[in-house]
Order: structure tokens, then sequence, then C-alpha cells
């Protein structure tokens, strides 16, 4: 840090958790209730932030269902969709479910369309934002996204290299994934995600 190594982005377990505890805060569940969590938990550090959401869901007393993302659904979002099926018809007592995953949170509302649930049926809360998961907020279908703010992790690291070289500024450490948006404040952040700044 002293040389100018900095860190701009969101902490995985920090961030996983934190969008746990804030979708349960908004989703109203009570303790008991099912939840089930969509994730990459067995990438290691990146399957932090999947683990990050499991933690506070227990933590909070939730039935938490884990299903590991597929290579498949990985690379195409669009082909979870019977996995995503097949889950809510087996469990169809499920209340809220959480994608960690860009593609897959903005891919709810074809899973859900495809289950026969309508929006708000099942409270959906993700990671990323991006102009197609603006949609699925404005559409009702997905109810909470962390927003990790992707253009301050491509511009504020040039500007750390830039600081340092010139003035010799220590490393900056910068959680860019404080943030979340929902049906409340997507309509301020929609055109800034058209033009990829949010």
């Amino acid at each position: 840090s002293a040389s100018g190594f900095g860190y701009v982005g969101a902490d995985n377990y920090t961030a996983g958790f934190a969008l746990g505890t804030e979708a349960l805060k908004e989703s109203g569940l009570k303790k008991g209730d099912r939840t089930m969590v969509w994730g990459l938990k067995s990438q290691p550090t990146r399957g932090l932030r999947t683990q990050g959401v499991i933690d506070a869901f227990t933590k909070a007393g939730m039935v938490v269902d884990y299903i590991e993302i597929d290579s498949a659904t990985n690379s195409d979002p669009t082909q979870g969709t019977a996995t995503f099926t097949g889950y809510v018809s087996a469990h169809p007592d499920v209340k809220l479910i959480v994608t960690d995953h860009g593609g897959v949170t903005a891919t709810v509302g074809t899973y859900l369309k495809a289950a026969g649930k309508n929006p708000g049926d099942i409270f959906m809360a993700g990671f990323d934002m991006s102009p197609a998961t603006v949609d699925a907020i404005q559409s009702g279908y997905l109810q909470l996204v962390i927003d990790q703010q992707e253009w301050l992790q491509g511009y504020l690291p040039i500007l750390q290299i830039c600081l340092t070289k010139v003035y010799g500024f220590s490393g900056l450490d910068v959680n860019t994934g404080a943030g979340f948006v929902n049906k409340a404040n997507v309509a301020l952040i929609a055109p800034l995600a058209a033009k990829n700044i949010r």
C-alpha cells in the first residue's frame, strides 16, 4: 500500500453477507422460511460471495437450500431455466432466492415466467447492474440488486496509478459494492446502467 498498490472493488464475503442481510430486511421473512442461494460456492475466492449470502441466511434462522451454478448456466444463463423451474416446482414454499451471478440475475424474469410465477411471488435478489437487470427490477420480477459500480472499478485503478506516479500517493482501498438498487431508486440508476456507468 505504501508503494501505491490499492484495491477498488467489493470484498466478496462482505458483499454476499450484506446482500443476504438486506434481502431479509426488505422481504420481511421470518425465521424458518425457505430460501435458496444459486451461486458459485465451489470457486476459490469467488465463492466467498455465495458463502456470505448463505451465512447471512443461516444466522437469521432461515432454511437454506444451495444450488451450484453449472458450467452451461455460467456460460449461458438461459440454460439454467430447467434447473430453476425444477427447484421451484419441488419447493413451492420458497420465499426468497438469491442469484450470485450477474447474467443469472439479469435472467430472473425468464426463469420466473417459465415457472409460472408472477412478479413478486418470490422475492428475488442478486448481483450486478445492467440494462437487463434494470428491466427485471422495473417489471417487478427482481426486487433487489447489490450495485458493485463496475465503472469505478475500471476508472479508479487508473487514477491510482497516476496519483502514485505523479504525487507518490499510497494505495487506495475503495469498497465499490456498498449500495443497493431496488424499485425505489432504479429510475435514477437506469439511464446510467444503459451507458455502462452503473
